[in-house]
């Protein structure tokens, strides 16, 4: 093929914020997707219209691409295997994605390669329970679905009971200071970038601000760059990686959870850095030069646009506000319907110093929920 083509499994918003670095970089996207109005079908050379874990579907992608990424981990490895074996070229391999997947298995292995993790158990094995515990299931669990901070016995048996899933994760609960997490890539010849840390702020689980750089100290910012890089370097991963941290009060750094694909924490990237995210996974799936993850701007805030209400809404208008201000960026998925905590977009806003992190982050939120 003249084109290098790139097969993504999965169409959501992480999938079609590729389309303008592999139109950079001269390569075509093959997406696989569920419905034909994700977001990545509009960005998309070709599509496959089928669910991300059917195998069957993957099996004609990889006809039709040169490498196959993943944009989620809602994905069958056992199912994929065969595929593997027979030659196609997944990045990051099944071999990476292996110990990732279950929440379980991943803090297992971060533990077993000496990265500093908070204590857990299976369900099974935690009794008897100290509280408060985060509960999370072991598959599947994002933006706060799956993760529950239980204060009592009896929520715990209701929560258990009532849920869909039958595994869970129970870990101590971590009184954070802070919130961090850092976006990395690894090239098939070992190269690593890592971009600047990041704090990010959640509210029940979900992120709705990320502030870059985070105002850690040089030891900490040291120190989370080196766990990046044992990770990837054990996994011998290739692709970009978000990994999740708590920063605890003594500057002790703990691995939260790592995401093997591009991550909501790096989309202040787009605009920020002198590569994005979406571009450093690109060239690492293709064995491209890794590019500069430099800050093109002293700081920068990105701010998630969650859903408020249950609606049919492009709300152009508040969007055309929040492009107004200065030196914002407004990114839309083009979801067709809103609900509570859906993900419709995010602004990233360049700056001259974290210092206006706060009131530009507010000026974002407040023309955002406003009810007009």
């Amino acid at each position: 093929m003249s084109i290098k083509r790139v097969g993504v499994i999965g169409g959501g918003q992480l999938a079609w914020m590729m389309a303008t670095a592999a139109e950079k970089l001269d390569i075509e996207l093959v997406v696989q997707t569920p419905h034909h109005d994700d977001p990545a079908v509009a960005i998309a050379s070709e599509t496959i219209f089928a669910p991300v874990d059917d195998a069957t579907a993957t099996a004609t992608l990889a006809t039709r691409c040169n490498v196959v990424t993943f944009e989620n981990e809602f994905v069958d490895l056992k199912a994929l295997a065969p595929l593997a074996d027979r030659g196609v070229c997944f990045r990051p391999s099944l071999q990476v994605l292996s110990p990732l997947l279950d929440k379980y298995h991943q803090r297992c292995y971060l533990q077993q390669i000496g990265l500093p993790v908070p204590k857990f158990a299976t369900l099974e094995d935690a009794a008897p329970y100290q509280f408060p515990l985060v509960l999370k299931s072991r598959r599947h669990g994002y933006d706060g679905q799956g993760t529950f901070i239980v204060s009592d016995a009896d929520t715990l048996q209701q929560i258990v009971a009532s849920a869909s899933i039958d595994t869970f994760l129970v870990e101590e609960f971590v009184p954070f200071v802070e919130e961090l997490a850092i976006i990395a890539a690894r090239s098939p010849n070992g190269e690593i970038v890592t971009y600047p840390v990041v704090e990010t702020q959640q509210k029940n689980q979900v992120c709705h601000r990320v502030i870059a750089p985070a105002e850690i100290s040089t030891e900490v910012a040291t120190q989370i760059q080196e766990i990046a890089h044992k990770l990837l370097n054990s996994l011998q991963a290739v692709g970009i990686f978000g990994i999740e941290l708590f920063l605890l009060s003594d500057r002790q750094v703990l691995v939260n959870e790592i995401a093997p694909r591009t991550h909501n924490s790096g989309h202040f990237t787009l605009d920020a850095c002198e590569c994005s995210q979406f571009e450093q996974h690109l060239r690492a799936v293709c064995d491209l030069p890794l590019g500069n993850a430099a800050l093109r701007a002293p700081a920068a805030v990105m701010v998630n646009l969650l859903g408020y209400e249950d609606a049919e809404n492009d709300y152009l208008v508040k969007r055309q506000q929040l492009a107004a201000l200065p030196n914002a960026y407004v990114y839309w998925y083009d979801k067709k319907t809103s609900r509570l905590g859906r993900k419709l977009g995010h602004v990233t806003v360049l700056l001259d110093s974290t210092k206006a992190v706060e009131k530009v982050a507010q000026q974002v939120e407040s023309i955002w929920y406003a009810q007009l």
